[in-house]
């Protein structure tokens, strides 16, 4: 994983969020990636956090755009790894997330970790 490829992969990730233009946002991923995260048996009601695909991550990223219409992110760091790269950002409400994020050879994201913090960049 190349350094520039993780800057302008984390700014445009970071400032497609900010735009809450849910097709650009989309943009950034495999049409079968796989998205895991806590807020995904909170908000899709899927018992294991885990949706499969662009379709049903679209629906469940539409809520929760709706149901958080402020919502901005700060990114704080990228962190570089092999094919994989993490987000650490400020997120909804000033709470503290990570996301790991794996490529393909296209360099679309195929599998997606959220990871979030009951902190604030403050606390």
């Amino acid at each position: 994983m190349e350094n520039t490829f993780a800057e302008h992969f984390a700014n445009d990730w970071i400032d497609s969020w900010n735009s809450h233009d849910l097709q650009r946002i989309l943009h950034h991923y495999d049409d079968d990636f796989e998205m895991s995260s806590p807020k995904i048996i909170q908000l899709a009601n899927e018992p294991t956090g885990t949706l499969r695909g662009k379709v049903a991550v679209e629906v469940y990223w539409a809520k929760a755009l709706q149901l958080t219409p402020d919502l901005h992110f700060k990114l704080i760091t990228i962190l570089v790894g092999v094919n994989s790269i993490t987000l650490y950002y400020q997120g909804a409400q000033g709470r503290l997330a990570a996301e790991v994020f794996h490529f393909n050879q296209e360099q679309k994201v195929t599998k997606a970790f959220a990871h979030y913090s009951s902190l604030t960049e403050s606390s």
